[in-house]
């Protein structure tokens, strides 16, 4: 297996054991004001995450879409609204998804 493969498999076992630790967790632990706090800049993590991959091609460059930062601008509005996170998401992925179809 190549070093990506290795990367693959880690991540998604990590991503497992978080889902797993978040439904095992006790309510007590989740509602927890430091634990709410964190949740809170999950999206903002989470959609920064996803502008820093899409702002570079394939090449390694950067590369600045003009689609992709109106889509990340009408998901910034969704998080003012106090949108939550599939929405912010789903705002953000078809702003540019359409931007890009139509252009």
């Amino acid at each position: 297996m190549t070093p990506l493969w290795w990367a693959i498999v880690v991540a998604a076992i990590g991503c497992y054991l978080l889902k797993l630790a978040g439904v095992s967790l006790p309510e007590s632990i989740l509602n927890h004001p430091k634990v709410q706090r964190v949740a809170q800049f999950l999206p903002i993590a989470m959609l920064s995450a996803l502008v820093a991959v899409e702002l570079f091609d394939h090449g390694g460059r950067y590369a600045l879409d003009w689609r992709t930062l109106a889509g990340v601008t009408a998901g910034v509005i969704a998080l003012l609204l106090r949108r939550g996170f599939l929405v912010v998401f789903l705002v953000a992925i078809g702003v540019t998804a359409l931007l890009r179809l139509l252009t």
